[in-house]
């Protein structure tokens, strides 16, 4: 341990909209580590709060009639109750809409003015003359310049994913009304982030955390960096110093929130914020979802660096959400509602809160299933450690009436040290899942070692020796007990009354589960969990068929028709991949070269989470060649492949086809 507090953030959750699992996959691995590292001795506080700006929030308001503060507030209460219930407690969870994040936003933004990081320019931004309104953000729709995809204002978000400055998109048109957008002249500030390039690369490689929120930072960094643009025409956030009639981009002003939430956490127990935020050797750790890396780990510290605060000590980034193998979509029905579709059917938090950290390494995609997350909680949580846990305190109970007055053998407490040992190392380490496994490895040694010493034979003809396995397998239990709490608080809570005591386990040092129990009455033993039946499963699966029908139809109902004429404009052809290979500093994009009939065809394609170059390399694919050339990620692309589905499913021909072959 250091001298300095630790200070663990989550990235907030936007008041748009109510919670899911894929926001769970960056609270749930949060929770478990502070609890975690409280119970190892460390002064932590757990900071988090509701991200209230932005375009979303207002048009979603002006669609219902309401106001963004009212909105924001509804759904602030909403993500506030769903995070306790699913045992997710901060120590703050404030607003960024409140004065506090107003009053620390300016402050902020002023001194990087002072400073020299924020400069006036002149820009083109879309507008409306329908509406008689600017259109930042999602206000807008065009072609993003980079890749040809449909993009929002602000991020190319259906394409290439590029951040996006006001006045880039092409063919912009109002999200509101429709109408044709043309541009106007405005004044805006920029952040002068490019000024911070060689601060970055030394500072990213000193950044604890998940590696690969590092190495795509840094991949990005060596690619180069562009101002950002910093106010937008709204009426809604906060006030840009010395203007009316603009406010801070919602990323300024949302990781902003994160000092702004200590601060009033801070005032309210009598500590000093700075503490946390200032100095050398700051210890803020950022729990995000991997979607956001370039905000927290490239925006966020040149602008933290720029203002003369602190760094961020670590940044753990987790992979995507999937549910039964299909990309997350709210529009396609893949979502799992965390009230509607769990907790409200009376689902355990502790199980979801196990398969969150259990299913796979936390920077690596994890998809949810029913039947998965049934076969998970049946044999691991009920059939190992609740089968373990039970039958240990049952035979206790029933045979000595409670612990027997034998202390646990050396061994035991050997093995017990050296599984404390090696999940402790993960955990510092952000491997919550290896951590996990090594948890349910000591409850699968303790229940071959109740199985291989089976006391209920061994009573008959040596009580002594059937004492000395009980006593050593309710050590285990206690140990389990202790050490799974910061996974499951609710069932361990209730596991540690049943071993005899009647106070808060969360006050116990993970070091106590080698204590001795010492003996004592035990509290009734009744089963700690219950099995997920497969007619429940069913319904929950029938749920999620109806929700994804139901979209299925409405976007069919949406679908534009076009005409023969419209349809002949493209270029569609036959072409076989010479060579494939991955772009640095992208998740999702491949650099191709494609034989298209005596032409070799340079294209970017976003394919790199679904197939290797080897498994491209020789295929026949169906390409759009007529397609306006544009820049990806510093690459010339010079044509679109054609794929289907969430997965992209590669359009092929069924027979051998000459590349060049045009489609008909």
């Amino acid at each position: 341990m250091s001298g300095k507090p630790l200070l663990v953030t989550c990235g907030l959750p936007y008041t748009n909209g109510p919670c899911h699992i894929g926001h769970l996959r960056t609270y749930v691995p949060a929770d478990f580590y502070v609890r975690y590292m409280r119970r190892s001795g460390e002064e932590v506080a757990f900071i988090c709060g509701s991200d209230n700006h932005g375009t979303p929030i207002v048009i979603s308001a002006e669609q219902e009639g309401s106001t963004p503060r009212a909105l924001s507030e509804r759904y602030h209460e909403h993500f506030y109750d769903t995070f306790r219930r699913m045992d997710v407690v901060f120590d703050h969870f404030g607003m960024t809409d409140d004065s506090m994040n107003h009053e620390t936003t300016r402050s902020v933004v002023q001194r990087l003015i002072d400073n020299g990081y924020v400069y006036e320019k002149t820009v083109s931004q879309s507008y409306c003359p329908q509406c008689e309104r600017f259109l930042p953000d999602r206000y807008v729709e065009g072609v993003c310049p980079h890749c040809g995809a449909i993009a929002r204002g602000d991020e190319c978000d259906q394409g290439c994913g590029q951040h996006l400055e006001p006045g880039e998109l092409r063919d912009a048109v109002c999200k509101i009304c429709g109408s044709k957008a043309e541009y106007r002249k405005q004044e805006h500030y920029f952040f002068r982030l490019s000024a911070f390039r060689d601060f970055l690369l030394d500072y990213l490689p000193t950044l604890r955390g998940t590696a690969t929120a590092r190495n795509y930072a840094l991949g990005w960094v060596k690619d180069g960096l562009r101002d950002w643009c910093i106010t937008r025409t709204l009426d809604w956030g906060v006030k840009f110093p010395g203007r009316d009639d603009l406010v801070v981009y919602v990323w300024v002003d949302a990781p902003i929130g994160y000092i702004s939430f200590t601060k009033e956490w801070a005032n309210a127990v009598g500590v000093d914020w700075k503490d946390y935020w200032c100095g050398d050797t700051t210890r803020v750790t950022h729990f995000i979802g991997g979607d956001i890396i370039y905000h927290h780990c490239i925006f966020w510290p040149a602008l933290l660096k720029g203002a003369g605060y602190g760094l961020p000590h670590a940044v753990v980034a987790s992979g995507m959400v999937t549910i039964d193998g299909k990309k997350f979509s709210k529009s396609r029905g893949y979502v799992v509602w965390t009230n509607d579709d769990y907790l409200d059917q009376g689902l355990p938090a502790d199980y979801l809160r196990y398969y969150l950290l259990s299913y796979t390494s936390h920077t690596k995609e994890l998809d949810f299933s029913w039947k998965v997350y049934a076969e998970r909680v049946n044999n691991e949580i009920v059939g190992t450690l609740g089968n373990f846990i039970y039958r240990t305190m049952y035979f206790a109970e029933k045979e000595f009436s409670g612990v027997p007055d034998v202390a646990p053998q050396p061994g035991i407490i050997e093995e017990i040290e050296r599984s404390l040992a090696a999940i402790d190392a993960r955990m510092r380490d952000y491997d919550f899942k290896g951590a996990v496994d090594g948890m349910m490895s000591l409850a699968s040694f303790g229940n071959a070692y109740i199985q291989n010493n089976a006391p209920w034979k061994l009573i008959k003809e040596d009580q002594a020796a059937a004492k000395q396995v009980i006593a050593d397998c309710l050590q285990m239990v206690k140990a389990l007990t202790v050490v799974f709490q910061p996974l499951m608080p609710g069932s361990m809570q209730r596991a540690w009354t049943m071993l005899g005591y009647d106070d808060d386990l969360a006050a116990h040092p993970i070091a106590e589960a080698t204590a001795p129990i010492g003996a004592r009455a035990l509290g009734k033993p009744v089963p700690l969990f219950k099995k997920i039946e497969k007619e429940q499963v069913e319904a929950l699966e029938k749920v999620m068929e109806a929700r994804v029908a139901k979209a299925g139809e409405a976007a069919g109902a949406k679908a534009p028709t076009v005409s023969i004429d419209e349809f002949s404009k493209l270029d569609i052809r036959i072409a076989r991949v010479v060579a494939a290979e991955p772009i640095d500093g992208s998740k999702k994009l491949y650099k191709l070269i494609l034989d298209v009939g005596g032409e070799k065809r340079q294209v970017v394609s976003g394919i790199a989470q679904f197939y290797t170059p080897e498994d491209l390399v020789g295929r026949e694919v169906a390409v759009v060649v007529n397609l306006a050339p544009a820049k990806i990620f510093g690459v010339e692309s010079r044509g679109m492949i054609l794929a289907a589905g969430d997965e992209a499913s590669l359009l092929v021909p069924l027979r051998p086809v000459s590349p060049g072959t045009k489609v008909r």
